[in-house]
């Protein structure tokens, strides 16, 4: 049986995604600090598992760089974890969707066998490598923190461009050289998509700005709105919180 898209079997791994998280987080939730970094830390690299796997098991190392998102954010997640550290934990929340884009718009992966190796070391990885950011905020282990939506957006766009000469780097490298995949093809990457776009979103990204690497800077604003909406949210709440602890204090 194939992963497919969109079918019964896709639909389900796509609604167990944020199930297995949540089982996650209740299994940790009364541990103490010790275990729960020592189980998301243990966890954090299984998106270095598959970043290994992929280099070895696609017989093109070239096309499988760990230069996605996902890959980034796959990368990362260990020190995040680890090193607690702030900056990265939020800059995570926004790199770890990535990790649920992989899984929702999966075409290039919809052949593989349920339960197959390169299933597991896709499915899996991208399922912690959503889930674990926000572990760590609802965890407390981590905290959000609203001024790091700059950094977090240009951390992410300095990324974005360092990638694009990589793949025109490499784009050049293998058409010069005549580098083929196994399939006999000129390898050509695509890695963050700052060539072509990949899904209809970014494909309406370069109807309005027709040209590689500077369609993708439409996200910027979108991602401003995401972000906005995360950390607004968070104060609003603790606002309220903290405004139900006052009053209980004063009664």
């Amino acid at each position: 049986m194939t992963w497919g898209t969109f079918g019964t079997v896709h639909i389900i791994t796509i609604i167990l995604t944020p199930l297995l998280n949540i089982a996650l987080y209740f299994a940790l939730k009364g541990r103490s600090r010790r275990t729960q970094m020592i189980v998301l830390g243990i966890l954090s690299f299984s998106g270095i598992a598959a970043i290994l796997f992929n280099l070895l098991n696609w017989g093109s190392p070239l096309e499988y760089l760990p230069l996605h998102l996902c890959s980034l954010n796959a990368l990362a997640l260990p020190f995040a974890v680890l090193l607690r550290s702030e900056k990265l934990g939020n800059l995570l929340l926004l790199w770890s969707l990535g990790a649920l884009f992989a899984i929702i718009i999966n075409d290039a992966s919809a052949g593989f066998e349920l339960l197959s190796w390169t299933f597991v070391f896709y499915y899996f990885p991208h399922v912690l490598e959503l889930g674990i950011p926000i572990l760590l905020m609802k965890l407390g282990l981590v905290k959000l923190r609203a001024k790091c939506i700059i950094s977090t957006i240009i951390i992410t766009m300095v990324s974005y461009t360092v990638i694009h000469f990589i793949n025109v780097l490499v784009n050049n490298y293998c058409l010069k050289g005549g580098i083929t995949n196994p399939s006999g093809e000129i390898i050509q990457v695509n890695y963050m998509f700052s060539i072509t776009p990949a899904n209809p979103l970014l494909q309406l990204f370069y109807s309005i700005i027709p040209h590689e690497y500077w369609y993708m800077y439409l996200v910027v604003p979108v991602v401003a709105v995401y972000l906005g909406v995360i950390y607004g949210a968070h104060w609003l709440i603790t606002r309220k919180k903290n405004k139900a602890v006052a009053e209980s204090a004063a009664a």
